[in-house]
């Protein structure tokens, strides 16, 4: 992969018409030491979120052995760059035939359930194996979170105590497990979620091997700005202080969009302006489809051009992209020089999460150009100087 050392040094000898994609390691090796130290468990990054082999290897090189998967695809990816790390099926919905190549071809042992009829599918599919770990998903309110999670996967907490006692029935280890929702802006969350997690210890008298508390942890955006992810941590810690285990489970995390969301970015250039629309050469079929349909506005910045003048004057933008299809649309609002212009470039920051991952070839409109830079990202949940008083204990 060419690397450069700021997105404006890869413009401006470039100068491309197709969108670029720029990923920065020193920004995820911040945020995986920043886990590694903080957490008070094992890290699992969540595959789905950037699959990129080379975001990949560079998680591997910060010392993240862990991965928590959603596809037999996934498993084998990960196998494909290293055999020696651990891969954990997360996803409560598999089919019989990918549960068993999991298992008998790429050792995976660990998986994840929220029904009866996933725990009996995993045992039959594995053939009474008596060396898996599983973990029982509960159902808990995502009403913090900007994309909802809890409609489609996790046991009501009610049912959850059956499927907990039938499980450990069949595990060398079980778990307990919850997901806050994607961009959870409230450590309330997994407070709330690990107080369930206590309820069903209390009414079933099994105390789980591990307990893992799912992803949720937010990025920055310029409209959703969350407290620093260390009062999460410290939430979480006394949380789990609070149900006074006499030996505490091992605990899981899954972070992903708080891993790589800021190290990527998208440099789109912009092929016509209207007054306050600007038609750009990506969108919501390509890396921008956070900005298009759950509407996340992402921090923007026109890239310099050394042979003119950059007004400091914000006009608010709305962006289009380059399909035929109408629902190509970016509300934003982006706010960039009101004298930006057909032919200028723009980087559009936060995609480190889901941008490549959610890319389609519709009208033929596709780029796979991807470089590293060097520079610091737009925004950075690790760089910050509001921070509360009181950090991780």
């Amino acid at each position: 992969m060419r690397k450069f050392r700021s997105v404006n040094e890869l413009v401006n000898i470039l100068k491309p018409d197709f969108p670029v994609y720029c990923i920065r390691p020193e920004s995820i090796k911040t945020s995986t030491q920043f886990f590694k130290k903080n957490f008070p468990g094992k890290v699992l990054y969540a595959v789905k979120t950037n699959p990129s082999e080379n975001v990949i290897k560079i998680i591997i090189n910060n010392g993240i052995e862990n991965f928590d998967v959603a596809s037999i695809n996934e498993v084998k990816l990960i196998r494909k760059i290293n055999n020696k790390v651990k891969v954990y099926f997360m996803h409560t919905v598999k089919s019989r035939e990918n549960i068993k190549e999991a298992y008998f071809k790429y050792d995976v042992k660990d998986f994840a359930l929220d029904t009866k009829e996933e725990l009996l599918k995993i045992l039959e599919a594995t053939n009474n194996a008596k060396d898996l770990n599983l973990y029982v998903r509960i159902a808990i309110s995502n009403e913090h979170a900007e994309i909802d999670l809890s409609r489609k996967f996790g046991a009501l907490p009610s049912e959850a105590l059956g499927l907990l006692r039938l499980s450990k029935e069949h595990a060398k280890k079980v778990g307990l497990s919850f997901h806050v929702g994607s961009q959870c802006m409230d450590k309330i969350s997994f407070t709330k979620g690990i107080n369930e997690i206590g309820n069903i210890i209390k009414k079933t008298k099994i105390v789980p091997d591990v307990i893992n508390i799912g992803g949720g942890f937010p990025s920055l955006y310029p409209d959703l700005m969350p407290e620093p992810i260390e009062n999460y941590l410290y939430e979480i810690k006394q949380g789990l202080k609070n149900l006074k285990l006499e030996k505490m489970p091992e605990i899981f995390c899954e972070p992903g969009r708080a891993i790589v969301a800021e190290a990527g970015s998208t440099i789109v250039k912009v092929i016509l302006k209207k007054k306050q629309k600007l038609y750009i050469n990506d969108g919501t079929y390509g890396s921008l489809f956070d900005a298009g349909v759950p509407n996340f506005v992402l921090p923007s910045k026109m890239i310099p051009n050394n042979s003119r003048i950059i007004s400091k004057k914000l006009t608010a933008f709305d962006f289009y992209g380059p399909t035929c299809d109408s629902l190509d649309y970016m509300k934003g609002p982006f706010f960039l020089p009101n004298n930006i212009k057909e032919g200028d470039y723009i980087e559009l920051g936060q995609l480190g999460a889901y941008g490549t991952t959610f890319r389609t070839k519709f009208n033929g409109f596709y780029s796979d150009a991807n470089f590293q830079v060097g520079d610091k990202p737009i925004l950075s949940m690790y760089d910050r100087t509001d921070k509360l008083d009181y950090l991780v204990a």
